[in-house]
């Protein structure tokens, strides 16, 4: 064996050893899955410089698969996420919040995957107090499942009453785990997050000695179909994570289906983004509609979706999915809701077409890992901050600056009584 394939095999076998979090080694203690801390992706993007990875919203198992293969084969660490809507108690897929690092260990240990994964529990949302009470219990089963990184989204809520569920639910997220924090509410052109909100969700929490991975905004895009030629605002982007720049704080880039790859480019190289959700053209790529170079799908004069013959699942179900959506009233928007319905039916088509399906999203992965995203041979850089660490826990990148007299429940509602919010209309934009 050369001697550089030795070096690799001894540290990836050392970073196995050390780097897979508790939950992790409980749950799976003789996989050959490096399943890490979502902490552990983001230094390695931060230790590349300008680097953003995929997290490939599972919401089949075929995601999973090809997002892996693209992974191993561009040599870059990667999410598997599924958000609480897609996977979680009244979900529309059959991955889920409790599956999903099953899932994802049992395609690495089948396919030899040796980068670094981490599992990652999207869009936790929160919208009001009796969701906060449940998250005391879901969120400790969750991680017991094997999530190792968490999205807690109260976004939808005022100012002051996001922050003081981020410091209520802080307890009951494990300290090594990645932890994902958010501001305005995801859901295009209106409501659009400021320079103000974000100071203020973010020095809340570091007051109080959390240090969030990243945070996610309201930077101008849609989760689903992209229709608007406005997509994601990258001035503002830029403006806000320079603000926040002492609290040493990556950027969670949501909804990037529908936006071009110029602008995607933008996102890595002039802001501090480090981790980017993929969803709805990882879904439309695996059953073969037809798609443009950036993921989103096309739509004939009907605005029905175009299959294309030879890509994706079967013709014949394509034909029996799109007669259940139209027996449900299901129109294009909302064909997410088709995967659970149809999942072992898509599990169950010939193997040839199955391997077509992965073979499609690995493509597309490879294509924004390598291409877009610069992410390429972070693997190592993933490894070698766990080798670094000696730890599955990299620890926090930042200590606490703010005071936390000034960040009393009281203070906290007089502050944000100050701030100036719009969040746009109410709508569905869960994921």
């Amino acid at each position: 064996m050369p001697l550089e394939s030795q070096k690799f095999t001894a540290e990836f076998e050392r970073a196995l050893e050390i780097g897979r979090p508790p939950n992790i080694t409980h749950l799976f203690p003789h996989s050959k899955a490096l399943i890490v801390s979502g902490k552990v992706i983001d230094r390695a993007m931060m230790a590349k410089g300008k680097a953003v990875t995929i997290a490939a919203n599972a919401r089949n198992h075929f995601v999973i698969h090809g997002a892996l293969a693209a992974a191993q084969r561009a040599n870059a660490a990667i999410f598997i996420e599924i958000a609480k809507s897609e996977g979680g108690a009244d979900a529309y897929c059959a991955v889920n919040y409790w599956n999903l690092a099953r899932q994802v260990d049992a395609v690495c240990n089948e396919l030899g995957i040796t980068i670094p994964v981490a599992i990652h529990a999207d869009h936790y949302g929160i919208k009001g107090d009796q969701d906060v009470e449940a998250a005391k219990t879901e969120i400790p089963s969750m991680f017991d499942a094997g999530i190792t990184s968490i999205a807690i989204d109260a976004s939808h809520l005022p100012d002051d009453r996001n922050l003081l569920a981020n410091l209520t639910l802080n307890a009951y997220i494990p300290v090594w785990a990645g932890y994902e924090t958010e501001v305005g509410e995801i859901k295009g052109k209106e409501g659009i997050s400021t320079v103000e909100e974000a100071l203020f969700l973010i020095q809340g929490l570091n007051a109080h000695d959390i240090f969030p991975d990243w945070i996610a905004l309201n930077n101008g895009t849609i989760h689903g179909i992209e229709e608007s030629d406005q997509g994601i605002q990258v001035p503002l982007t830029r403006e806000i994570h320079e603000a926040l720049a002492k609290y040493k704080i990556s950027g969670a880039q949501h909804g990037t289906s529908g936006n071009n790859s110029e602008r995607l480019r933008r996102i890595t190289k002039e802001t501090s983004t480090t981790k980017a959700n993929v969803a709805t053209a990882l879904q439309m790529i695996s059953w073969g509609v037809r798609v443009n170079d950036y993921g989103n799908a096309y739509l004939d004069e009907n605005g029905e979706f175009l299959k294309e013959p030879e890509k994706g699942m079967t013709q014949a179900m394509w034909t029996e999915m799109v007669a259940y959506a139209d027996s449900k009233g299901i129109k294009a928007g909302d064909y997410k809701k088709l995967n659970l319905p149809f999942e072992n039916k898509l599990l169950g088509l010939p193997r040839e077409v199955r391997q077509r399906i992965c073979k499609g999203v690995e493509d597309f992965v490879y294509e924004l890992l390598t291409n877009v995203f610069n992410a390429q041979d972070t693997a190592p850089l993933a490894i070698e901050a766990i080798l670094k660490a000696g730890s599955y826990d990299p620890g926090a990148k930042v200590n606490r600056i703010e005071d936390p007299s000034d960040w009393t429940e009281g203070k906290i509602r007089q502050r944000a009584a100050r701030i100036g919010t719009d969040k746009g209309p109410e709508g569905d934009f869960d994921d």
